[in-house]
């Protein structure tokens, strides 16, 4: 696949093809992907499942079908994939990884939409299969084609969640069947499937955000979390990790000898448990959990279970004596290596970027300290192939999709992504990289040249603030560039050496900007106590990290003309343009944008979540009102005066509308320049491309000008933007 682009605009990033996390087989010379590609010219999205041949570059097409997704090996040499049907049944199709098109057949028909597959081989030469659909308060499969329509629109609701995320909660729950591919006559065939949470009131995976990294299965059974059925979700963080399990498992799992979930207790941690693993042989498991019940940002500490058989046995892994952990980093998930002499390898930001570390195993089951062996990046999935290397699927500021492996000779040596601009003709380092979407930016003409990083004293004592410096790809240190100083959400989130399709750095560089993404206090990969740090403070130290970054942009960084500076920011990024704009730090400014940001604080009150705003504040309302009404931007509106766009989506009730037309009415009732965008099929995010599209030209029409860059809407029409896709075959 090759992309090339004269120039990277915002067309070209929605536009170019968007490659999935490679699955490689279990040799790794050939990688099963989904891409999926946008086109302005018809205003339709391609999607194609393929084979890439890691020794030949060459890739196959496997299916492009706009319903087909969710491909998985079945051995080396057949692949497995859905496909949705109009009636809201799922096929599976299973055919041979050489000839698919013309060797599939459907296994079986889910009879309800269905996803996050999950395949296991058995030693039979069956495969054991699970994945996820909504089922009914009966345990039974819920198909909203079929359903029955009821009379009335009106819903009753009598606890929490009434809103999750962009949709009304209903009695429908995600729960996890299971079932077997089991080959006759040459072909595979999916049996009944069994609902494994059938009467247990449990739900898994957990919305909005829970896939395949809140299940796992093995031969032994099935592992899973699950919110705790005792408390609100939308009060409480609390989930707990379950096991079924049994000797003989999948033959049993349609008698009347199924067993039944049992919770694993871990005395001690109240919070989150997430990222259920089994080991290779089923024996074992591990899983992350969090301490504070309430607070969704806590450290991940790293938990196992040395004998599912014996689900009571559970060892802290990385324990301290202080109860912090050895550790000061939190992982994200976890990776068990073939053999089972070799370390747990591990996923966790450090330092702006999502790195790989090993933990070798200690006598008594527990860890040593992890070891970083992959560093620069952001690496989104790794898995462990048969030979016991390391394949991983990452990204980075300029690249949108890199595969790569790490030869298991290599672990003890870490690799820096920090590589020059020939890197697939350098043997400098031991990781082989085997494909890159954009050949290292160079197809959209970016490079790593173009990426820097600085530090700046913190407002706390002892600390340091790390940001991201995106230059313009035709940067001359000798001219003067305007700023654009992007600020993120969360508050406990990152910027980090990775790519996104909704707030690219790179775009705003390519317009003629320095782009300065800074991580201030609240940050996550630089410690817990610097995340932990944002709590009370919304308004305080982040934003005085952030009056200290201008200041040294200002005194350091020659090129940059903060006299012609904008900020943005989207979520708790949009907040803090809302207080910005409230102190003086807004006068320093020529325009501001507000994505999905905070006006009032008592606002979020109509949040669906509401142990975030009742942690990160200290309490609920009625308990701490002081510290709600401190960092409340509506508080401080006598000072707004700098040109704000506003920018708020009716299907956010994480923020609701009302926050931005709010913010909005507030601007134009003093007479302060504004405008406001809203999309009613949009949720927090903008993600449909024209949409998007539109997003972006509205930004950059409303900064550009006040910066003395053109308006992006005139080169627009001029076209001055390409971008071409070709499949290798």
């Amino acid at each position: 696949m090759t992309i090339r682009a004269t120039k990277f605009t915002p067309e070209v990033l929605l536009s170019a093809p968007r490659r999935s996390a490679g699955i490689p087989n279990s040799a790794g010379s050939k990688i099963l992907y989904s891409v999926s590609t946008y086109s302005f010219a018809d205003h339709s999205k391609k999607s194609e499942i393929r084979i890439l041949d890691v020794e030949s570059q060459q890739t196959s097409l496997i299916s492009d079908e706009s319903s087909a997704n969710d491909p998985h090996w079945l051995g080396d040499d057949a692949i497995l994939l859905l496909n949705s049907g109009e009636d809201g049944t799922t096929r599976v199709r299973v055919g041979g990884a050489d000839d698919f098109s013309n060797s599939s057949y459907v296994a079986g028909t889910i009879p309800a939409p269905a996803g996050n597959v999950k395949v296991h081989a058995l030693d039979n030469g069956d495969f054991a299969f699970a994945i996820s659909a909504k089922a009914t308060p009966d345990g039974d499969f819920f198909n909203p084609e079929t359903a029955k329509k009821p009379h009335t629109s009106g819903r009753l609701y009598k606890t929490l969640f009434v809103r999750h995320w962009d949709h009304y909660v209903t009695e429908n729950r995600s729960n996890i069947w299971l079932g077997k591919l089991q080959k006759k006559d040459g072909k595979f065939e999916l049996s009944k499937l069994q609902n494994a949470l059938k009467g247990t009131s449990l739900e898994s995976p957990i919305e909005p955000f829970g896939g395949t990294d809140h299940f796992d299965i093995s031969s032994s059974g099935l592992i899973f979390t699950a919110k705790d059925p005792g408390l609100n979700p939308a009060l409480h963080t609390k989930t707990n990790i379950y096991l079924v399990t049994a000797p003989s498992f999948w033959n049993n799992i349609f008698t009347n000898d199924s067993p039944s979930p049992i919770k694993v207790d871990i005395y001690g941690f109240e919070g989150a448990s997430t990222s259920p693993v089994f080991s290779p042989d089923g024996k074992k498991a591990a899983f992350l959990s969090m301490k504070k019940d309430g607070y969704e940002s806590d450290k991940n500490h790293i938990f196992i279970i040395p004998d599912i058989s014996r689900p009571s046995w559970v060892v802290h892994a990385l324990a301290s004596e202080d109860g912090k952990g050895s550790w000061d980093r939190s992982p994200s998930s976890i990776i068990w290596s073939p053999d089972r002499e070799s370390p747990l390898y591990l996923l966790a930001e450090d330092h702006g970027r999502v790195c790989l570390f090993a933990a070798d195993f200690k006598a008594h089951g527990g860890l040593a300290d992890p070891e970083m062996i992959v560093k620069g990046g952001s690496i989104i999935d790794v898995q462990a192939l048969g030979s016991g290397d390391l394949f991983f699927s990452s990204t980075s500021l300029i690249d949108n999709s890199l595969y790569s492996i790490l030869p298991l000779q290599s672990r003890k040596q870490e690799i820096v992504y920090s590589l020059p601009d020939d890197y697939f003709s350098s043997n400098a380092t031991s990781t082989k990289y085997i494909s890159s979407q954009s050949k290292n930016g160079a197809m959209f003409g970016l490079s790593r040249k173009q990426i820097d990083e600085i530090h700046w004293p913190g407002a706390a004592k002892n600390t340091s603030v790390h940001a991201w410096v995106i230059k313009p790809s035709h940067f001359n240190s000798k001219e003067k560039y305007p700023l654009a100083y992007l600020i993120h959400g969360g508050p406990q989130g990152a910027w980090e050496d990775g790519w996104s399709t909704r707030w690219n750095p790179a775009v705003f560089a390519e317009q003629g900007y320095v782009v300065i993404c800074p991580n201030p206090t609240g940050s996550t990969g630089y410690g817990q106590a610097f995340t932990d740090a944002i709590g009370g403070e919304w308004g305080g130290l982040p934003y005085e990290d952030l009056v200290k970054g201008f200041s040294w942009i200002e005194k350091n960084l020659h090129y940059v003309d903060t006299k012609r500076a904008v900020a943005l920011g989207a979520s708790y990024g949009g907040y803090m343009m809302n207080w910005i704009q409230g102190h003086p730090l807004g006068r320093k400014f020529l325009a501001l944008v507000t994505h999905d940001g905070v006006f009032s604080m008592t606002g979020q009150l109509a949040s669906e979540e509401l142990y975030f705003p009742f942690h990160d504040l200290k309490g609920p309302l009625w308990k701490n009102r002081e510290s709600w009404a401190k960092w409340d931007p509506s508080a401080f509106t006598e000072n707004w005066a700098t040109p704000h766009l506003i920018i708020h989506n009716e299907l956010d009730y994480r923020l609701t509308i009302s926050e931005g037309l709010a913010a909005f009415h507030t601007l134009q009732s003093r007479g302060v320049e504004s405008q406001f965008l809203t999309f009613p099929d949009e949720n927090h995010w903008v993600v449909k491309p024209e949409n998007s599209l539109l997003w972006h030209e509205t930004v950059l029409d409303w900064i550009n000008p006040r910066v003395g860059l053109p308006l992006y809407s005139e080169s627009r029409k001029t076209k001055e933007w390409k971008v071409t896709v070709q499949q290798k075959e």
